[in-house]
């Protein structure tokens, strides 16, 4: 069985929830130029417990909450 990745402290935990909900308000607006500076920012700070909070939260954005529906974040 392969080990964790050890988690973050809880400080660096709750600044990322905040990105997370910054990534997803800039989604909602429809802002590419804020989603990608957030996403280089996320990208820095994620593990990857992290991306799939970020897949969740972005999933409650989209009407259908289908994957794959919609334009590219590119």
């Amino acid at each position: 069985m392969e080990n964790p990745a050890p988690a973050a402290p809880e400080t660096a935990r709750g600044g990322q929830a905040a990105l997370v909900g910054a990534i997803t308000e800039a989604v909602r607006d429809g802002d590419d130029r804020t989603v990608r500076r957030l996403l280089a920012r996320f990208a820095e700070l994620a593990t990857a417990a992290d991306l799939y909070a970020l897949r969740d939260a972005l999933d409650t954005v989209r009407p259908s909450g289908g994957r794959g529906q919609g334009p590219a974040i590119v």
